[in-house]
């Protein structure tokens, strides 16, 4: 039984999503401050958090930060909950580490889809190799490890899943849509930022100058490409 913490300091809030997220058959535990959800994920790791923007004292920005700093929990999921005009904070939630986030009011449906496509592991098929060449570039699927010119850059879970779909097509091109479905697990109902905000961030790790990129290629109105 997958356990989620809820970290929002709203009560119904809390009391909605532990509701539904119940009769969908997780283990809820709730947090609501950022100390008290740091405290939950250091004596019972979860299997993923929903994290409200706006928290009293400690910001969920900076739940998120000192998360993905600590390399035990960089690969928790984290789903941020964000109110409507906060566009520069959702930016700078998916750059700090978030998987999703989610705008308030939300459809407690959907964000129960988002927590499945979340939870779903992306496995290693048996016709890919457990590592990948392309260049200076190397990628070990089974360790989770990416090295560029030698040296290892960590990536985020979405990111390490972003390029290896990207390495394992070169020189095909996707769409933002078709990156959201094979990455994400479902429609994103239009939304594609994050998926610019993830290529952004991936380009600075593994890119010499991330503003003239060299490895993933952008086609303006269609989409991205691994040169190889």
């Amino acid at each position: 039984m997958p356990t989620i913490l809820v970290v929002d300091d709203e009560k119904p809030i809390q009391e909605l999503l532990s509701f539904n997220l119940e009769k969908e058959g997780y283990k809820v535990r709730v947090a609501a401050d950022g100390a008290e959800a740091l405290d939950w994920v250091e004596k019972e790791l979860p299997d993923l958090m929903i994290l409200d923007l706006m928290l009293p004292g400690m910001t969920g920005l900076e739940v998120c930060r000192r998360l993905r700093m600590m390399p035990k929990y960089r690969e928790l999921p984290i789903i941020m909950l964000t109110a409507k005009g906060e566009e520069i904070d959702k930016v700078l939630g998916l750059e700090l580490g978030a998987d999703d986030y989610m705008t308030k009011p939300f459809s407690p449906r959907e964000l129960v889809a988002r927590i499945k496509a979340r939870l779903r592991r992306v496995a290693v098929t048996p016709e890919e190799s457990v590592e990948i060449r392309r260049g200076d570039l190397r990628m070990d699927l089974g360790r989770f490890q990416v090295f560029v010119q030698g040296q290892e850059t960590e990536l985020t879970p979405k990111e390490f899943e972003l390029l290896r779909v990207l390495v394992l097509n070169p020189g095909r091109v996707y769409s933002r849509d078709e990156l959201l479905e094979q990455i994400w697990g479902y429609d994103y109902a239009g939304d594609t930022r994050t998926v610019d905000v993830h290529i952004r961030h991936l380009r600075q790790k593994i890119e010499q100058d991330p503003s003239n990129p060299s490895r993933i290629e952008t086609l303006r109105g269609v989409g991205y490409r691994f040169k190889g």
